[in-house]
């Protein structure tokens, strides 16, 4: 949520700050401000509700310049979208900070700050930040030491960066709980939210860990750790193209990310499979010893992730016999989870900074047993960021090779997930039963999911012109049954992230419990239908809706011989290793997402009210 970009180079710098906040687009924003000292000491800020490019039209009629400057993208917490929320927020003439987070405690700090005689222009927690700063920076005389006596007084989540007129070659960027990453070039430094803002500039970051607090000048980097001790982080070269980060001639990069699953999925599973088996080896030093001791796991995610989370424990207790459960992360620390021996703690996350999952995974490495032990096993990651707070923080990692995810609505870090949680779950497997003709069948089967994928994106088209019947509508239903009701789950998140349309989901055996009170002629139904066990009962349940009038959409495998008909629209897909079917189902249901947010003229990339990286509670 929100985005960060500051400088401090030899030259201006506020070219590398718009182009900055562009790339961050993505997270999701209203509003967005810069601030710059030029060459005077001087302190310049503009600000504006909206895009980017309103920013950009703002500073065309008010220049500013400067070779130290801080911007952001505003998504609200604290008071409406408006100029006056917008950051940065300054105290005086002489400081600015802008803020990823929250600030829990700012109404006390508040109301201390305005005893003292400070005067708030705005309705943010924000502003509190940069009058105590303002405040120590008055006691101190120097900009790290009174952001340091700052965060000492702050209840929250933060990514900090402030500079002060009066010491004009400073400045200082500040991390708990919302992620901030440092750049380094021969040509300045650089703080930002996500290495992709400063691709531009470079490809070389520290990624600062919770509490630290960086001071960056002409002459360099200096990290203190949240004990105040200077610390060394690592260099960490960005890996990806920058060209990872366009859209490639496609039309929205939700498209592009759609139609990018099938290699995504490949360069996932590339490293983790053998010839018939998994290689548990490439799941980390001390996979083995740890995964073998497994007798229960908890899976703990947000969103999409959570619906992979949820497939999961179908595949955890039918093919590894290991029970699981799938915990909302923003629930899990507030209520009394009664944890077994030898649980594994798993968590899923496409940023590696979701703020409810990290919250979950350090609560549970927190947790102690009856006799001061940790009560879980040990910690399990599946991301997409390495160098994240939550690979960082784990002690097993599985990284899924997806590349850089810019639309909101995530695509390919949801299949990249499903891949990497069954190759947990047959690693699991193997340590516990021993090599199967089993696994060796699903190890052929994920071998073979890439190109499976790639035929069924074919299928584009005809789904662009289901989407033509979705348009109209208010309300859709989704179906599934067994470990295909999380894909449905995963249907109606994406209709209604990025069409608007509200969607919900149910296990099609409970359409009589309910929501058969809901069917009409104006309620499509769509249904996913591989051929499994389920698929005779699945199609009793459709018969209760047709009979109802309800028109329906059923994306099936062929050997579940469905007939299309008045009322019923049916996509065949390819055949799949049965297991797999979920990760298959999924495209023709992101497809059919995709093109009603066209049809319906929504920002597809970036819908209203939502953030890419959801960095606060």
């Amino acid at each position: 949520m929100c985005g960060i970009v500051a400088a401090i180079a030899s030259q201006d710098v506020l070219t590398t700050l718009i182009e900055g906040l562009q790339r961050l687009e993505y997270r999701g924003y209203d509003s967005a401000g810069v601030a710059l000292l030029n060459s005077d000491g001087k302190l310049t800020r503009v600000r504006e509700v909206g895009k980017v490019a309103a920013l950009e039209a703002a500073l065309a009629l008010q220049p500013a310049s400067g070779k130290v400057g801080i911007a952001h993208t505003r998504w609200a917490t604290h008071g409406r979208p408006s100029q006056s929320n917008a950051h940065p927020h300054v105290s005086g003439e002489h400081l600015a900070v802008v803020h990823n987070g929250i600030i829990e405690n700012h109404e006390p700090l508040r109301q201390q700050l305005r005893n003292e005689g400070y005067t708030f222009t705005s309705e943010t927690d924000t502003e509190v930040v940069a009058h105590l700063v303002a405040r120590e920076f008055d006691r101190t005389g120097e900009l790290t030491a009174a952001v340091q006596a700052t965060l000492s007084q702050l209840e929250g989540a933060y990514a900090l960066a402030v500079m002060h007129a009066e010491q004009p070659d400073t400045l200082v960027g500040a991390r708990k709980g919302s992620p901030l990453v440092v750049g380094l070039s021969e040509e300045g430094y650089y703080l930002g939210s996500d290495p992709l803002a400063l691709l531009p500039v470079t490809r070389q970051f520290h990624y600062l860990k919770e509490g630290d607090v960086v001071s960056l000048t002409p002459a360099g980097v200096v990290i203190h750790d949240e004990k105040g001790q200077v610390v060394t982080r690592e260099v960490h070269h960005f890996a990806h193209e920058d060209s990872a980060t366009g859209k490639a001639g496609y039309r929205h990069f939700m498209l592009k990310e759609i139609f990018e699953q099938p290699k995504a999925v490949a360069d996932t599973l590339s490293s983790l499979l053998g010839d018939d088996r998994v290689r548990i080896d490439a799941l980390g030093p001390g996979a083995a010893a740890l995964l073998d001791s497994v007798k229960q796991v908890h899976i703990v995610a947000c969103g999409t992730s959570y619906h992979a989370g949820q497939v999961a424990r179908y595949w955890l207790e039918e093919l590894a016999g290991i029970p699981c459960q799938v915990e909302v992360a923003s629930e899990y620390r507030y209520r009394q989870v009664v944890v077994q021996p030898g649980t594994l703690f798993l968590t899923l996350s496409q940023s590696g900074e979701t703020a409810d999952t990290l919250a979950a995974l350090r609560f549970a490495q927190a947790r102690q047993d009856g006799q001061g032990q940790s009560a879980y096993l040990g910690t399990l990651a599946i991301c997409n960021v390495p160098g994240s707070s939550l690979v960082r923080e784990s002690d097993l990692c599985v990284l899924t090779k997806a590349g850089p995810e810019i639309g909101v609505a995530s695509t390919k870090a949801f299949t990249t997930q499903l891949a990497a949680l069954m190759v947990v779950v047959l690693a699991l497997r193997q340590l516990g039963q021993g090599a199967s003709d089993e696994e060796a069948r699903i190890v052929a089967g994920l071998k073979a999911l890439p190109e499976i994928l790639s035929q069924a994106l074919h299928l584009s088209d005809d789904i662009a012109e289901l989407a033509t019947k979705f348009v109209d509508r208010h309300h859709t239903l989704f179906l599934g049954r067994g470990k295909q009701y999380p894909i449905a789950m995963e249907g109606a998140l994406k209709l209604k992230e990025i069409s608007y349309i509200h969607a919900e989901a149910y296990a099609a055996g409970e359409l009589k419990h309910g929501p058969l009170a809901l069917i009409d002629e104006d309620m499509p139904i769509v249904a996913v239908a591989p051929n499994c066990e389920l698929i005779e009962k699945l199609k009793s349940n459709l018969q209760e809706v047709r009979a109802r009038g309800g028109e329906l959409f059923i994306f099936a495998d062929p050997e579940a011989r469905f007939t299309q008909g008045d009322g019923v629209h049916v996509m065949t897909l390819p055949i799949c290793c049965p297991q797999l079917a979920p990760i298959l189902y999924t495209l023709p249901l992101q497809l059919l997402s995709y093109h009603v947010a066209v049809l319906k003229g929504t920002d597809v990339d970036q819908p209203r009210n939502l953030a890419k990286s959801v960095t606060v509670e």
